[in-house]
């Protein structure tokens, strides 16, 4: 008994000393998390409700102000569809990709160091190549006039610009949410897929019976984070088009930041981030909803 009694304490002190370490440790990251992420959240929320009458200390003004201004609603609008046709086809490609990366193929080692590429390459560099590609006096421009067809507008044309840009961030978003997957599709179990073959399963039903739904973790991370990334696309519209032909790139990223630091407008800048913040926490949650609902 006087031994599981001073075994017991030594546990306890042990515990004690290891949650003490464990603070210590993490006592960082949440000090960063704080005066990085959850105070400057503050400070905008704050700075976007301050009202210039000092008899006034809270006013939606900035958010009055933002819903009537044209070029505010056109940003909102065109990261909707730059959004609604990304995600889905980032995330399509991405499964696509790892499906075929997951089968034992030939130079499989050569075709996912090829996928990851692009990823390692910083935003900004990946944006000059293509900048370039895509001149109208670019290589792009130069194979198609070679192949007999008319030379395209690719960064200057309203109607191509938009999907010049889905195709930048693509470049770089596949690749990176295919190792997400391709570790998912790793992790199922191969004599699940083995029985369901023996149950007379094709391969369509084993990918969408067996694969798919467990599959879902890793698909629902992968739609999350690909959806807050592509909400929070700036570097390749400032590089390639600063939002044009008119306006036609002008995402939300890029509104707020001409709306902040070329026009000087600071409580518009945080209205917006406030407005965009708002918009990402509800498009996440409703995935959230639907994933966790086809999951039961």
């Amino acid at each position: 008994m006087a031994y599981e009694v001073r075994r017991s304490g030594w546990l306890a002190r042990l515990s004690h000393n290891e949650m003490t370490a464990g603070a210590l440790m993490l006592a960082p990251v949440f000090l960063a998390l704080v005066f990085l992420r959850l105070w400057p959240a503050v400070i905008a929320v704050a700075h976007s409700l301050s009202s210039d009458d000092a008899g006034h200390s809270i006013s939606l003004g900035a958010y009055t102000s933002l819903f009537e201004d044209p070029t505010f609603l056109n940003s909102l609008y065109r990261t909707a569809l730059f959004s609604i046709i990304v995600n889905p086809f980032q995330i399509a490609l991405a499964l696509l990709i790892a499906v075929l990366l997951h089968r034992r193929i030939a130079l499989g080692g050569l075709w996912r160091t090829l996928v990851i590429l692009p990823v390692v390459i910083p935003q900004s560099i990946s944006a000059l190549i293509w900048g370039v590609a895509l001149r109208p006096d670019g290589p792009l421009n130069a194979t198609l006039v070679a192949l007999g067809l008319p030379a395209q507008g690719f960064l200057t044309s309203t109607v191509q610009a938009l999907p010049s840009i889905i195709i930048v961030v693509s470049w770089v978003g596949v690749g990176y949410w295919t190792t997400f997957l391709l570790a998912g599709l790793k992790d199922i179990p191969v004599s699940l897929l083995e029985a369901a073959a023996l149950d007379g399963a094709n391969a369509r039903q084993r990918f969408r019976y067996v694969t798919l739904p467990l599959l879902r973790r890793p698909l629902l991370f992968v739609l999350v984070a690909d959806t807050v990334s592509n909400f929070l696309v700036f570097a390749p519209v400032q590089i390639l088009t600063n939002g044009g032909p008119q306006d036609t790139t002008n995402l939300i990223m890029a509104d707020i930041f001409t709306r902040t630091f070329v026009y000087n407008d600071d409580k518009g800048g945080a209205a917006a981030t406030v407005i965009l913040v708002a918009v990402v926490l509800v498009v996440v949650m409703i995935q959230f909803r639907m994933m966790k609902g086809r999951g039961e």
